[in-house]
């Protein structure tokens, strides 16, 4: 299968790309770049690029393609706060635009990069896929009007599937420091404190990075019929935790560590648990490989190897929203997240 990826030069798409590769799938990938100096560890994948912004795409860009999946956008609440409007025109406009393309191109499957933000306020029942959405940041707001926007485009010659993931973690060429459990890794490992800036309280569904990108395999290659127009939470039911939860397992595995709260820490609107047993009764080919405990564990390890200061994961060179003010501040991309110039 021909296979195009967006954002592949990003978090999940360094780590998707070489599953896909190993199955026999031809992948081509598009991504405008913004994180090209931020490699961490290992290699970015080689493989036939675009460098595009995905506002600017037209139709040659996507044919040819027998599937698209679209991972590219702005990734975390922190740079959909920076401007809630860029939010809307990337995560929302420009996916909706994509898909428009790629339907007119006769690509027949469209796997979109969703979100369990989608659930936001979520209280403390578990979730499943028809629980209604309670989005409270423009990032969760963009996922569910694009998954409408899709799902009224649905037909019999394009089909769509919306993976929600949980919240990432884990190991990858251009790791995020804003993922939770990769954030409270890191100050252990650099300071000895497991600093909570929340009360420790809310719910999150967790799942690692390698387990996402297995997601989106187990759906290209899943029947139509069994994906088409249908949202999958991702990740395991088991592995729904408490922030404060997740703090003393990092507290168990970083030697002399302590747990500490920021003075102004409080409860967090976003709390939710989620059901994932839709998609391991329906995806077969989705065997979740990793729990919250060994991914720290992986973390803490590469954390080691690296030997990663606080100024590394808390400075501009990992952390997503200080690389994009500076990429701005240094005039390499203009106000709307444009490129002027590359570095």
């Amino acid at each position: 299968m021909r296979v195009l990826v967006t954002g592949h030069n990003g978090y999940i798409g360094t780590v998707l790309i070489p599953m896909l590769q190993q199955r026999g799938h031809e992948v081509a990938g598009l991504d405008t770049d913004y994180f090209e100096q931020c490699l961490f560890t290992g290699a970015i994948p080689e493989i036939e690029g675009l460098h595009k912004d995905i506002r600017d795409l037209s139709a040659e860009d996507v044919a040819g393609f027998d599937a698209i999946i679209h991972l590219a956008g702005l990734s975390n609440d922190p740079l959909g706060d920076y401007k809630p409007e860029l939010t809307e025109a990337i995560n929302d406009r420009a996916s909706v635009h994509l898909a428009r393309l790629a339907k007119a191109a006769g690509v027949r499957r469209f796997l979109f990069a969703s979100s369990c933000s989608n659930y936001g306020a979520g209280g403390q029942d578990f979730l499943d896929e028809q629980a209604p959405f309670n989005p409270v940041t423009p990032y969760g707001v963009s996922k569910v009007q694009v998954e409408a926007a899709l799902s009224a485009m649905a037909d019999a010659d394009f089909s769509p599937t919306y993976l929600r993931a949980s919240t990432a973690y884990g190991l990858s060429p251009l790791i995020r420091f804003d993922l939770v459990i990769n954030n409270l890794t890191a100050w252990a490992f650099t300071t000895g404190m497991v600093y909570l800036k929340s009360d420790g309280t809310p719910w999150r569904p967790v799942v690692h990075v390698e387990d996402i990108a297995l997601s989106y395999v187990a759906a290209l290659h899943a029947p139509r019929e069994t994906v088409h127009n249908q949202a999958f939470n991702v990740g395991t039911t088991t592995e729904n935790y408490q922030i404060r939860e997740l703090a003393e397992l990092v507290k168990e595995i970083v030697p002399g560590c302590r747990i500490e709260y920021a003075p102004d820490a409080g409860p967090d609107t976003r709390c939710y648990r989620v059901d994932c047993n839709k998609i391991a009764r329906t995806l077969h080919e989705f065997k979740p490989q990793w729990t919250a405990r060994r991914g720290i564990e992986e973390l803490y390890e590469s954390y080691r190897q690296v030997g990663l200061t606080l100024d590394d994961f808390e400075g501009e060179r990992f952390k997503r929203i200080a690389h994009v003010r500076k990429l701005v501040g240094d005039g390499l991309l203009d106000d709307e997240l444009r490129w002027r110039a590359r570095a």
